[in-house]
Formats: C-alpha cells, structure tokens, sequence
C-alpha cells in the first residue's frame, strides 16, 4: 500500500472514525483503524464490536492495499502535522508497519494484520427512510440531555425512536428518560417511516451521529432492523447495534391534569436560576419555586453556603403554590426552548411539571419535582 493525502482530508476522517475506538481495549485490534486504498479512495473503518464507521476519502493511491494501524496514535500524529502539508503512507516491505511522512516529519508506525479485523455483520435492515440532517439534529439536541447513565436500567441508555400519532399526524417521535426528567420531540413522519419497529439507538451512537451530522443540511438516509441501524451520509457511513430492551410506556409519566400554567421569560429565568443555585448543596443541586400572582421567587439554603432568593415578574394567575426542582435539571430543559418563553404546567407541590414553548407544540419535556 502506498498513498499520498492531503492532512486536512485525512484529519477530518479520521476524527470522525477514531472517536469510536475505545481507549481501553483488552483485544489490541480494536484499538486500530482499518485503512484499505483502492482506486482514488482511502477508506477509513473503526469498531467497538458494538458500532463500526466507514468513511471514504479521497487520495492519489500509487499501490492498492490495506492494513490497521492504531487509531488514536495515528489521529495525534496527523493532526499535529503543518496544516494543507502532504501525508505519504507506505506500508514496509513485511507489512508489519506503516511509514508515514510529511515535509521533513517521519513515523513508523506498527501494523496488524487486516484479516484480523473484525467486521459487523450485514444484517437486512428493511425500513428505510430519509430524514433532514436538520430535523435529526433537533430530535437528538432536544432529548438526548435526558438519557440515563445507569447502567442498570440499561433500556433507558438511549434515545427511542418510533412512529407515532400527535392530533391525527403521523411522526416521527424521539424520547430520552432516566426518570427524574423526560424530553419527547417530534418531527412529521419521513417517507418510508410508516410501521418502523420502535428502537433504542445507544446514547455512544447518538453522539457520533450527532458528530457527523454537524453543520450539514443534506438529507440523511437512514435503515433500521429490530436489532441494528444504520446512517448513511454518502461519504460516511455509521451502523450500530440497538439496545436490546423494551422501552417503557413514557405516556404514563406526562400528566394530563396539570391545569395551573406559569410563563416565564426564558432568558430571565435561567439567569436567576443558575445564581441563586450557587448556594445549593453539589449533592441535591435543590431550589424552591415559590409561585404568586404575577412573581416567581426563586431560593435556595445550605447550612453551609448560607442562602439565597431572587424575584422575577411571571405571568401566573393561580393560586400560590410552592415547589422544589433539581436546578441543574431545570437549566437542561430551559436551554432546549427556542423561544424566548418557557410555559410551567402545574397540579401541585408533589406532581411533575410538563415544561413546553408556547411557540412549539413539536417539544416537550417532563421533570419530577423534588422535596426541598
């Protein structure tokens, strides 16, 4: 194998591939990045055994050839090269490592062999659609703050995707819980969408096709199984396996009779939140909302920070009521209003709270109160 790349071109696929290597691996191969050149391509492979990412890129091939090198070692080194300099890879004459060089820079680098490498499966995957990059970008920004970390729920570590119905309207529905806080988002149902199975895409997954998806505006086509999905944005494609597990019913969760609404300036709000829970404890992270006709004070104590209280202007006419919320929580949902207010819906000082924007019925999020 023996090709010259442009670093820049280089950088930018293998950022993208790298990023799915574990850093901590008890099988060396797969802490390496699978390299194969052929035609005018470079074609980059990474895995976890759980996800794998191809991403092609262009290069002046001068011999055809494949093998693996150490991913994280080969991004350090590539991205610590003169930007738009010319990158030689050349693997030696027993294939047992791979000579990199770049203006007066030369590495040798060792190699696996390629047959080593594993490869996912090519599972069918008969539902296919194909999604904004835009939209999946919103579905994942709006919920993906909401998946759960522990590890023993493991059916909550990821977004669920399904085809749902919201007044009459077919879409296409993402949410993320990890019970104390839900987020539901929607877009209008995809062509081709219709009757896909509901899945749940591993929170590793939905950040690396968030990472790919940054900036584009294309169309990104999407095919999906019981058991695997797969993204593909022409020069890159990313397959995970999904989460074995059943998504439990979120619809339970959203209150239906909270008839008491607060609106708040969304901006205002966030700002006397994130001061007044400087004082509250790192454990609980608690502040009191004590609600009036037309104010809204926001207090937290700690027997050790002393205390704290701020009073905003709200558009509220019910009756006074207060409740406690986890501040950091309440900053997570306030940051995905687009708007510049965030509309309450309460029952009492012991339900959750549905928090949306009056200006989109497409967003919606739940949060547990706590005791204060």
């Amino acid at each position: 194998m023996k090709i010259t790349i442009e670093q820049v071109a280089l950088l930018s696929a293998l950022s993208h591939v790298q990023s799915v290597v574990e850093r901590r691996n008890t099988i060396p191969i797969l802490s390496n990045v699978l390299m194969s050149a052929e035609g005018d391509k470079l074609a980059l492979t990474a895995t976890d055994l759980d996800m794998a990412i191809d991403e092609s890129v262009t290069a002046d091939v001068g011999q055809a050839g494949a093998t693996t090198v150490q991913a994280h070692l080969l991004f350090d080194i590539v991205r610590k090269l003169p930007d738009g300099s010319q990158v030689e890879l050349k693997l030696a004459g027993d294939a047992s490592r791979l000579v990199l060089k770049a203006g007066r820079s030369t590495f040798s680098l060792p190699c696996l062999p390629r047959e080593d490498f594993p490869v996912m499966g090519e599972d069918e995957l008969p539902c296919k659609f194909s999604i904004g990059a835009p939209e999946l970008r919103r579905l994942i920004d709006k919920s993906k703050f909401a998946i759960s970390t522990e590890e023993t729920r493991y059916y909550l570590n990821g977004i669920y995707l399904h085809d749902a119905e919201s007044g009459g309207v077919a879409m296409l529905r993402a949410v993320a819980t990890d019970g104390h806080r839900l987020a539901q988002v929607e877009t209008p149902l995809p062509d081709g969408a219709a009757g896909m199975p509901g899945v749940i895409i591993p929170r590793k997954a939905v950040n690396e096709v968030r990472r790919l998806i940054e900036g584009r505006e294309d169309e990104i086509a999407a095919s999906l199984s019981d058991t695997r999905i797969r993204f593909d944005l022409g020069e890159a494609v990313l397959t995970s396996k999904l989460i074995d597990g059943t998504f439990p019913d979120y619809s339970r969760v959203i209150p239906e009779g909270n008839d008491k609404e607060l609106d708040v300036g969304c901006g205002e709000f966030k700002a006397a939140v994130d001061r007044v829970s400087t004082i509250s404890t790192e454990k609980s992270r608690a502040i009191k909302l004590g609600i009036g006709a037309g104010r809204l004070e926001l207090s937290a104590t700690s027997p050790d920070s002393g205390t704290a209280s701020e009073e905003i202007p709200v558009g509220y006419g019910g009756e006074t009521m207060e409740i406690g919320f986890n501040s950091k929580y309440l900053l997570d949902i306030t940051g995905q209003i687009d708007g510049e207010t965030a509309r309450f819906s309460l029952a009492d000082a012991v339900s959750p709270a549905i928090i949306t924007d009056p200006e989109d019925e497409s967003a919606l999020f739940v949060l547990m109160p706590m005791r204060v």
